[in-house]
């Protein structure tokens, strides 16, 4: 029979003889791929294994463990290894759904039904032994297709009730199966071709759930793990979890007394005096930067007539996520977003083409309805402070528009010593306002001024907000998670949707182009990823406890006061600590609260006018002059 064609993705050809599987192909033809590759992507968009046997010319995509797909095959196959792992171990156990998942405890999870058996963490590395015997037997992954009667009495007799729940909600005729050894599973797939593949792997914990996600029904036990083709990716990633546990701003937070969460007010954050430096001090410097761009700066009303909310739009595409009152008998809504009042300020006053673009800055705060089951700190909250700004400007500068702030976002996050960036452009969602020649004017837009200033940029399809398209900037933080921050959005339905215009040169009516950005994106989750970021031990600039001034014992307290007021009157944020207590006491303390400076002023420098510090993170003690550590200080700003 003759030769089929296969064409990979830099366009180059080669040949698989008729009836040859893909697996055969890269032993044969890419021998470097034979440890690598897990599945393979055809050109009708679909996804197979290995040991698929190609019935025509195709071109071809192999999955890795660095592409997002090739991750999805990689961590499912390893959910049906820890299946058969446990029902080795207990063999009445029943299997319900093990899926792959992006957030969670896990990469994986499955739910399984142990009877009256209780699993606990315990049993866990008994598990783990179990998968790194089937690993090491590295058996052959087999798919085959069986009626969709077949397959129900198959179950049935295997006793495996839930499997048989699921293939009988089934539309289709048929279903597949996966096997490994003497054991096998209901699933799509595609898998790992052999099961010595998954070398490195970690379960990670365990949880009750319901069957199908409904009370009602049975729980089950969820079992969550990772995995990884190498040791050392393994022991990466469980260093990082354990760095990120560390850097948690929840238990940051709250060891540097900086916010806290009450019963009283579930998913709204209380600013303690520190935190509220904090925020103070990102407010600051945001407004600070805005100014020196152009922006005016403008406050709007909390709650605003429902009419408002109907008429910008988010009525119909957001109301699911607002809180509503009643004042005198008429709806009101509590803002979830600043622009429709903003609206209202640009249309209270006729434009001219001269005054464009114009720039209004809003530190806005606003209330969105969570669920509560997805409150997570300051990442996910019920209310937050938004560094927002909305520029109404004509189209012909709507392009150099989304350049400034392009370089507006990236100057802000090197401040704070991000320099990794990626970058993506959210397209058109389903639920969305607006004509098609207005969102494709606005997409546009956005690709050629990311063009213009040479930034590499992914696609997310259907991403957008309801009024437009959108540039989604993502900041890569010292352990090497990326944070989705800033956001600039282009839109042509709100101007239209308020009637908002200026004259333009020809002296005619003309509705500008609104353009809406942020850069931190909320204060309260900047400053969450920047705990992170920074493990609590942030710039002086930004450090809400900058100097801690310790004394050796209580007849210098004098001089540490002393010290203390000039620093104060310098503008610095300065504690004391004037206990009568051991020094070493006292520094262990002052490390504690991560002072940037901590100064121990004892007989030496009491006579000598002077001072002797150490710096965040350094054991080392230094003496200089007080006019010399304020110099000191100065540049460290």
């Amino acid at each position: 029979m003759a030769a089929l064609t296969i064409t990979l993705p830099d366009g180059s050809s080669k040949e698989l003889e008729s009836g040859k599987s893909f697996s055969d192909f890269i032993q044969a033809q890419l021998p470097f791929l034979k440890e690598k590759a897990l599945a393979v992507v055809l050109s009708d968009g679909r996804t197979v294994d290995l040991s698929f046997i190609p019935q025509a010319n195709t071109t071809v995509k192999f999955l890795t463990f660095d592409d997002k797909e090739g991750k999805e095959v990689f961590h499912h196959s390893s959910a049906h290894l820890l299946g058969m792992a446990v029902q080795r171990l207990w063999p009445e156990a029943r299997l319900t759904v093990g899926p792959v998942i992006e957030n969670g405890p896990g990469f994986f999870f499955y739910d399984i039904d142990f009877g009256s058996t209780i699993l606990t963490p315990e049993d866990l590395p008994k598990i783990e032994a179990e998968m790194a015997k089937i690993v090491k037997e590295d058996l052959v992954v087999k798919r085959w297709e069986l009626s969709k009667e077949e397959a129900i009495e198959k179950f049935k007799k295997e006793n495996e009730p839930y499997k048989v729940e699921l293939i009988q909600g089934f539309d289709s005729t048929s279903v597949s199966l996966y096997g490994q050894g003497e054991w096998y599973d209901l699933c799509r797939g595609p898998h790992v071709a052999r099961t010595g593949q998954l070398k490195a792997f970690k379960l990670t914990a365990i949880s009750g759930a319901y069957w199908k996600g409904d009370s009602k029904n049975k729980q089950l036990t969820r079992i969550y793990g990772v995995s990884f083709p190498t040791k050392k990716q393994l022991d990466e990633y469980i260093f990082l979890i354990e760095e990120a546990k560390k850097r948690d701003h929840r238990k940051l937070g709250k060891e540097l007394d900086l916010f806290s969460f009450q019963d009283e007010a579930p998913g709204f954050p209380f600013w303690h005096p520190k935190g509220t430096v904090l925020w103070n001090t990102l407010a600051s410097y945001i407004r600070e930067e805005c100014f020196r761009r152009g922006y005016q700066e403008i406050k709007t009303p909390a709650i605003l007539n429902s009419s408002l909310w109907k008429k910008s739009g988010h009525w119909d595409n957001f109301k699911e996520n607002m809180y509503f009152t009643d004042i005198d008998e008429s709806e009101f809504a509590v803002k979830p977003m600043n622009c429709p009042g903003c609206c209202l300020i640009y249309k209270y006053h006729m434009h001219s083409y001269r005054e464009l673009p114009l720039r209004f800055m809003e530190l806005g705060n606003v209330h969105r309805h969570e669920m509560s089951g997805v409150l997570h700190g300051l990442f996910r909250v019920r209310a937050f402070t938004q560094d927002d700004a909305h520029i109404y400007a004509p189209l012909d500068k709507v392009e150099s528009e989304v350049e400034d702030i392009i370089d507006f976002t990236f100057d802000v996050y090197k401040k704070f010593g991000f320099t990794e960036f990626k970058t993506f452009i959210a397209t058109r969602p389903e639920k969305s306002q607006g004509s098609d020649e207005d969102w494709n004017l606005a997409t546009q837009a956005l690709h050629d001024a990311l063009k213009k200033k040479g930034i590499e940029y992914g696609i997310k399809e259907g991403d957008g907000a309801f009024y437009g398209p959108k540039i989604e900037f993502n900041i890569k933080d010292s352990l090497g998670r990326l944070w989705q921050c800033g956001t600039v959005q282009i839109d042509f339905s709100m101007p239209n949707r308020f009637e908002l215009d200026f004259t333009a040169s020809d002296g005619k009516k003309h509705a500008p182009v609104m353009i809406h950005r942020a850069i931190y994106g909320s204060l309260e989750r900047f400053i969450g990823i920047l705990i992170e970021h920074f493990e609590g031990k942030f710039p002086l600039w930004l450090n809400p406890t900058q100097i801690r001034v310790l004394t050796v014992a209580e007849v210098h307290n004098d001089y540490a006061k002393e010290v203390y007021q000039d620093l104060v009157m310098q503008g610095f944020r300065v504690e004391m600590d004037l206990r009568n207590e051991k020094i070493g006491s006292k520094i262990r303390d002052s490390i504690l609260k991560r002072s940037s400076y901590t100064l121990i002023l004892g007989d030496k420098e009491k006579e000598a006018g002077s001072i002797s510090f150490r710096r965040m993170g350094e054991e080392k003690t230094e003496t200089v002059s007080r006019d010399g550590f304020l110099s000191l200080l100065k540049g460290d700003l």
